[in-house]
């Protein structure tokens, strides 16, 4: 079994794996997956086909209290004050800090399938997709793939030379939960996008078509601008990745600065989460990824999901720590129902 699904979009028959950011000048039909830490997987496809949002598989469903976290809320609140600490001696503006959360499945009963599933009627969202592709349909993996992503988040758009990014930043169950402090976050990181884009637009291309927008998803809400630009000429996927990754609203500001202390304070790797998910399509230059984020992927017998909040001076730990909780609560609802292959 080896596919891609982003939306009612399915890429099918693998030809290749690669980890090469270089390989996308190829033409092809690429998923792509790429960690916070800056590893990708690239898989090559033959075909595309539309194919119906419906998924066979079975899902056992997650005992919601046995998810393992790999920082305790003391642990979180003691870091986000740490870095609090580094915004008054003025090293970063922003960052997010990121736990990721791990729970024991078996080998049978939890296919992925059963999982996206249930997210599509338990927590649609614009830039949902499955990857599932076993070791054995191709040489150069080293394990299974499998991952859902209910992603509310595009990271980058390509139409041709047009290039767009939607960050999200400020989150609250309703809007009159968002304050002052997200909307001052947001335009920070719109900041960051539009100078990430800069890097590889023509000059004076990169505008803001929308700022501060309001939007509704399953349990909460997100404020959403919009950067897009026309980029150069002849650029490459590799020099893309290399201007804009990891995704400014996951990272922070300065880039740079902010990922020196994610690295301090968070307890392990992000991997997929935070990262980078979608398709590219080099016979026509067009592409769809999103910030890996809301996300659940399979490691053997762990089913992993991560949750993160940003931080800026005006942040208080306690409330922090309630936003990744509120962020996992609806996936986490979803995750513990069961589904079976009709």
């Amino acid at each position: 079994m080896a596919y891609a699904q982003f939306g009612t979009k399915r890429f099918v028959g693998l030809q290749d794996v690669a980890i090469d950011l270089n390989r996308l000048t190829e033409p092809g039909y690429w998923a792509i997956i790429g960690t916070f830490e800056g590893s990708w997987l690239l898989l090559k496809f033959e075909t595309e086909i539309e194919n119906p949002i419906d998924y066979q598989g079975n899902w056992n469903g997650i005992d919601p209290d046995n998810w393992v976290s790999s920082m305790n809320q003391t642990e979180y609140e003691s870091a986000v004050e740490g870095l609090r600490q580094h915004i008054s001696l003025g090293d970063v503006y922003q960052a997010n800090i990121c736990r990721v959360l791990t729970t024991d499945i078996q080998t049978q009963g939890y296919e992925i399938e059963g999982l996206a599933n249930l997210l599509t009627t338990g927590n649609p969202a614009p830039y949902s997709c499955v990857i599932s592709v076993n070791q054995d349909a191709h040489e150069r993996l080293t394990k299974d793939v499998a991952l859902v992503s209910a992603s509310p988040e595009l990271f980058l758009a390509r139409n041709k030379q047009h290039i767009t990014s939607s960050p999200i930043k400020g989150t609250g169950k309703t809007v009159e939960d968002l304050t002052e402090k997200d909307r001052a976050e947001n335009v920070m990181i719109v900041d960051l996008v539009r100078n990430d884009l800069s890097r590889i637009c023509k000059t004076g291309s990169v505008n803001v078509p929308s700022l501060l927008e309001t939007q509704s998803h399953p349990g909460l809400v997100h404020l959403v601008s919009t950067v897009a630009g026309e980029l150069t000429e002849k650029i490459s996927w590799a020099e893309i990745f290399e201007a804009t990754f990891p995704p400014g609203s996951v990272s922070g500001a300065p880039k740079i600065s902010a990922l020196k202390l994610i690295k301090k304070f968070e307890k392990s790797d992000r991997g997929p989460y935070c990262g980078a998910i979608g398709w590219i399509n080099t016979f026509n230059d067009t592409a769809s990824i999103a910030v890996g984020i809301r996300t659940f992927w399979k490691d053997k017998h762990k089913l992993l999901f991560g949750t993160g909040a940003g931080i800026t001076w005006g942040s208080e730990p306690l409330k922090e720590w309630q936003e990744t909780e509120l962020k996992c609560a609806k996936l986490f609802e979803v995750a513990s129902k069961k589904q079976r292959k009709l």
